[in-house]
C-alpha cells in the first residue's frame, strides 16, 4: 500500500516520502553537516510550535481514522483505492518531467496514465508497472529546484506539514494541475470525498512506517524530509559531503 477539506493531499505525500528514508547514522551526519556549513532550520523555535500542534491534531483525528481505515479495508480494495490516486497524480509528473526536459519520462508518465486508465479501468490496476513502466514522482518544487532555485529556511506549515519556502511556494501553482483543482472536479461533495479518501489512504500507509522514528521526533523528520528532497531533486545524485 503506497499511499478532513483543510489539508491537501500533497502534504501528506510528503509526509509519506519523508518516513521512508535513513538510518540514525545518516541523521546523524546530516546534523554534523548542518551544523558546520549552514543552518537549514533559522525559524526552529516556531517550527516546532507549528510541528506540536500538527502532532497533536494527527494524534486525535487522522491517526485513529486511518487505523479504522486499515482495519476494515480488504487488501485488495486497498490496493486499488492507492492505484486510483496515483494514477490521478500521472498529469503531475508528466508536467514536471516534461518542464525539466526528461521527455522520455514524460513519455512513460502519459503512457502510464493511459494505459491505467484505460486497460486499468480508471487506474484500479496498475497495468502499467507490470508491463515495466515505473512510476515518477515528481512535483513543481522539484522542477524549480532543478532549475537551480535553492530550497530556502526548512519550514513546518500548519496542518500541511513539513516543506521549505521553496516548496510552499510552488504549492499554490501546482493545485492547477491536480484533480482537487475546481476545473477539473467542479462538484464540491465528490471532490471533497476524493480529496478525504485520498488522505486517509495515504496516512494508513504511514502507520507501519512510524517505527523508523528515532530520538527527537522534530529533528528525525526535519532531517529525513531535507535529505529526501535533495535526493529527488537530484534524481538520486547526490554528493555524499559528509
Amino acid at each position: 500500500m503506497n499511499k478532513l477539506k483543510s489539508v491537501t493531499p500533497w502534504a501528506l505525500a510528503c509526509t509519506a516520502s519523508l518516513l521512508c528514508i535513513t538510518s540514525a547514522s545518516a541523521q546523524e551526519g546530516y546534523d554534523d553537516y548542518a551544523d558546520e556549513y549552514t543552518n537549514p532550520d533559522p525559524w526552529e523555535p516556531f517550527n516546532r510550535v507549528v510541528f506540536r500542534f500538527n502532532d497533536t491534531i494527527d494524534t486525535y483525528t487522522l491517526k485513529p481514522l486511518a487505523k479504522g481505515y486499515n482495519a476494515v479495508m480488504p487488501e485488495f480494495l486497498d490496493d486499488g483505492v492507492t492505484n486510483v490516486f496515483s494514477n490521478l497524480g500521472e498529469p503531475r509528473n508528466l508536467v514536471n518531467n516534461t518542464l525539466q526536459g526528461k521527455f522520455h519520462d514524460a513519455s512513460v508518465d502519459l503512457s502510464r496514465f493511459l494505459l491505467n486508465s484505460t486497460l486499468g479501468v480508471v487506474g484500479i490496476f496498475d497495468v502499467a508497472t507490470r508491463m515495466g513502466l515505473q512510476r515518477n514522482d515528481e512535483d513543481l518544487g522539484q522542477t524549480i529546484g532543478s532549475w537551480g532555485t535553492p530550497s530556502g529556511p526548512y519550514v513546518v506549515l500548519p496542518l500541511l506539514g513539513p516543506s521549505t519556502v521553496r516548496d510552499a511556494g510552488s504549492r499554490v501553482s501546482e493545485s492547477f494541475i491536480g484533480y482537487t483543482y475546481t476545473g477539473q472536479v467542479d462538484h464540491v461533495p465528490t471532490r471533497n470525498t476524493a480529496l478525504g479518501t485520498d488522505i486517509l489512504d495515504t496516512r494508513a500507509a504511514l502507520l507501519s512506517q512510524e517505527r523508523l522514528i528515532r530520538g527527537d521526533r522534530y529533528a528525525f523528520i526535519r532531517n529525513a524530509f531535507l535529505q529526501n528532497r535533495e535526493y529527488r531533486v537530484r534524481d538520486g545524485e547526490v554528493v555524499d559531503e559528509f
